[in-house]
């Protein structure tokens, strides 16, 4: 069967169930004004602030940090934790505008500090946010390493706020390129290039494989201005669990009929360590790594927009999630 994110140490469905667990204890609901919106399940946690709609995001780095201490280059990590927080609020029409990061460690280092906050500088300087604090804590016995993580807010007009629910069959959906691996799946593609290959051996365009798993997520910034000047019914961020973000938007079917091409370590990933098509798709963002659902008419403005951008496939009635022809979920 060859090797999967579950023996690679992460089990998807597992992960899924306990996040169940989780939620299905968050019961209580704030008295007065300023709620929350909706429930949980999107990319972003909204509340009503009168006529504005803020977002909220949490997310991480996660073992992409073990690639940077291997490389001791912490230079891009920070780029890596806004972007997976802000791409999680463009995808709501979301305008991120505050950020703060939380370093949890075993032990400080000044260096690999400053060239955390360097890439966190670099990657607010992309997304044009405020970095507005954030929080140190030493965990010794308890952390082992350097976690990054982090949290965004983001600000809309109620009426602005995208959320999936105008999709409907016959809308395209337009991918947009990823630069690579992003920061989802690194348990597996550590697997696989630890076993394989080696962080410091040449991959291509003279560059090791470390330095290609340490490329940088793509912040999708020109996603406000698509949403600006084109009608658009909803937005993906590819992330961990692949395609089947696509599921958290609509209850009408993804069919992806014309798959953007996976960067070459995506191939070479899935011939090394012989894993499934099926299980690639699942776990990484395979080259594309954000996606507009828009009408037909749409889709000539944003391709024109949105540099690397194509049709990929269409909504349909069945639910669920298709490949090529093929049932994905």
């Amino acid at each position: 069967m060859g090797i999967t994110y579950r023996n690679a140490g992460v089990d998807i469905d597992l992960e899924s169930e306990a996040i169940g667990s989780l939620v299905a204890e968050l019961t209580y609901r704030r008295h007065g004004s300023l709620k929350a919106m909706g429930g949980t399940g999107h990319f972003a946690g909204l509340m009503s602030f009168g006529s504005k709609t803020l977002g909220l995001t949490v997310d991480g780095v996660g073992t992409k940090m073990l690639i940077a201490d291997a490389l001791c280059d912490w230079t891009t990590v920070g780029i890596d934790c806004i972007a997976m927080n802000v791409n999680d609020l463009y995808v709501m029409n979301l305008e991120p505008v505050a950020f703060v990061d939380y370093v949890a460690t075993d032990r400080l280092d000044s260096v690999k500090m400053a060239q955390i906050g360097k890439g966190l500088n670099e990657g607010a300087r992309q997304a044009n946010i405020d970095i507005v604090g954030g929080e140190t804590a030493t965990l010794k016995g308890l952390v082992t390493g350097l976690d990054l993580a982090g949290t965004c807010l983001g600000i809309q007009d109620r009426d602005q706020v995208i959320n999936g629910s105008a999709i409907r069959p016959g809308d395209q959906i337009i991918g947009v390129s990823s630069t690579g691996v992003h920061s989802n799946g690194l348990t597996l593609a550590r697997k696989v290039v630890e076993e394989f290959a080696g962080y410091k051996k040449e991959f291509s365009d003279g560059r090791s494989f470390g330095e290609e798993l340490l490329t940088p997520t793509r912040i999708y910034h020109e996603s406000l201005r698509v949403s600006a000047s084109c009608t658009v019914h909803g937005m993906c961020h590819i992330t961990g669990g692949g395609l089947l973000n696509f599921t958290r938007l609509s209850r009408f079917g993804f069919s992806f009929d014309h798959p953007l091409p996976p960067q070459e370590i995506f191939r070479w990933m899935q011939d090394a360590g012989g894993i499934e098509t099926r299980e690639m798709y699942r776990t990484f963002n395979m080259g594309m790594g954000y996606a507009y659902i828009v009408p037909k008419e749409e889709v000539p403005k944003v391709t024109a927009i949105v540099p690397g951008s194509a049709v990929v496939g269409s909504i349909i009635e069945e639910t669920g999630v298709f490949l090529e022809g093929r049932p994905f979920t």
